[in-house]
């Protein structure tokens, strides 16, 4: 479990980072909407961060804990580029991500009803 812990402290560090760079280098080049939205992918990258973390602690199985990072890749990766770059297709992958982050959170509850 040392990989998905690692994982998850990254993820964290790295959401630290980028809410700090979203809060200052790019408060005045992008619009409030974008910021809301580099907000929102700082946001669920901390949740998908902090969900590795506990499942790695509690030695969850390995696939939910991955689906989290991919999750977030995905989501919070594809607003990231949504507001640096603008193009809007990347708000397609977005929901995929999404989608991802459910799984991997549904996956863990039904691990933990069915530990011991």
């Amino acid at each position: 479990m040392k990989a998905p812990l690692a994982v998850g402290f990254f993820l964290a560090a790295l959401g630290v980072a980028l809410g700090a760079f979203g809060a200052h280098a790019l408060k005045e080049t992008l619009t409030p909407d974008r910021l809301i939205t580099w907000e929102t992918a700082v946001r669920y990258q901390m949740y998908a961060a902090f969900g590795m973390q506990l499942g790695a602690l509690h030695k969850a199985s390995p696939r939910p804990l991955w689906l989290l990072a991919f999750g977030c890749v995905l989501f919070s990766g594809s607003l990231y580029l949504l507001c640096l770059t603008g193009q809007r297709w990347l708000g397609a992958i977005t929901p995929l991500g999404g989608l991802a982050l459910i799984a991997g959170w549904l996956l863990l509850a039904w691990g933990a009803v069915q530990r011991d």
